[in-house]
């Protein structure tokens, strides 16, 4: 055993006070002197982790992050759901913040041969605010006022609504507010549409009034977003990727203009960076879900052509911030890559229990 052999891993909760339902548990993982941390996440992922994850990197090498990863998707398979992916990310994550503090770099400096970007452009998203509910444009200006690169809202219907009334609101919010700022928007369908509403809002929707429009599907429905990729509604699809889903499929019979990858949630960085390269050939941007921001944050450090910007969450992500020792808050629409080796991920406080 080195000092660049995992040790081992665990998990524990933060003591610093978290919001009823936020995420408050840490993955850490030790080898020599350091430890490399990845959270706040939930507690079923770290059950997940604990209980099923954490011997599979007993005397892994840190730096041995592929086949690290595919001994985690290899246990994850017995277990198929969206917290093992979610899972298998994490602790991914956790072992490239050890390799940074291990060889005194950032993840996005060992990621990259070339020097990372320092100050990572950025957009807003506020997705509890449904912008077909918002009832003046000072709402979006005064979000905008921060620098951001763009906005997105969310876009919800209600379960009651007729799918071509429904769409034809949205369609018509949309219109109204991209006219108010003078700029595209972006939007989530946020788990509330049917199909039917999708491909009724495609054509309702004039599609210069939007950036895109994100995960109109609760799943990725082939023949749907095929008739969806058929009109010239501009689609991002990503954050539900998990850990065995194959990109360019995803890519190919969908067709979206972004490709909003959550970094964890896809299998961790190491697989994060297996994708980017596969969406940067077929044209397609990626721009990292908020809610890995921090892994996310080292993507577009290290790939400025392939990322151009991350999501910041403004109405979750201050909150996640506050758990970690070196807090990073927004300048002028753009976040500054943290200074320290690793992720910049450490926990201000936490107490020792695992969850059983």
């Amino acid at each position: 055993m080195t000092s660049w052999t995992i040790q081992d891993l665990h998990v524990v909760q933060t003591r610093q006070p978290a919001a009823v339902g936020d995420d408050t548990f840490f993955v850490a993982a030790r080898a020599g002197h350091a430890v490399g941390w990845y959270g706040p996440v939930g507690e079923r992922v770290a059950r997940f982790v604990n209980d099923v994850l954490a011997p599979e990197t007993k005397d892994a090498l840190v730096t041995d992050h592929v086949g690290l990863l595919d001994g985690l998707q290899t246990a994850a398979r017995r277990h198929p759901s969206e917290v093992a992916s979610w899972a298998v990310g994490t602790v991914d994550c956790a072992v490239w913040d050890l390799h940074g503090r291990l060889a005194e770099r950032s993840v996005a400096e060992l990621i990259t041969t070339a020097a990372p970007r320092l100050l990572i452009p950025a957009y807003a998203s506020w997705l509890t605010q449904d912008l077909s509910s918002i009832n003046s444009p000072n709402v979006l200006t005064s979000v905008m006022a921060g620098g951001w690169s763009f906005s997105k809202w969310g876009l919800r219907r209600d379960p009651a609504e007729p799918s071509g009334e429904a769409a034809a609101r949205m369609a018509q919010a949309v219109e109204r507010f991209s006219d108010a700022l003078g700029a595209p928007l972006a939007v989530d369908a946020v788990g509330t549409w049917t199909p039917a509403v999708a491909l009724a809002f495609a054509q309702a929707a004039d599609p210069a009034c939007l950036r895109w429009l994100e995960d109109p599907l609760l799943r990725h429905d082939a023949d749907t977003y095929e008739l969806l990729a058929a009109s010239p509604l501009p689609l991002a699809v990503g954050e539900r990727a998990h850990c065995d889903e194959d990109p360019a499929g995803l890519i190919q019979y969908i067709r979206p203009s972004a490709l909003t990858l959550d970094t964890v949630g896809c299998g961790g960085l190491t697989r994060a960076a297996q994708i980017i390269p596969v969406a940067q050939a077929q044209g397609v941007p990626v721009y990292p879900h908020g809610r890995s921001f921090l892994p996310g944050l080292h993507l577009a450090a290290a790939y400025p052509d392939a990322v151009p910007a991350v999501e910041y969450r403004l109405r979750w992500e201050p909150g996640r911030q506050r758990l970690y020792e070196v807090p990073l808050r927004p300048e002028k629409g753009h976040i500054r890559l943290p200074d320290t080796p690793g992720l910049g991920t450490t926990p201000r406080s936490t107490a020792c229990p695992a969850p059983h």
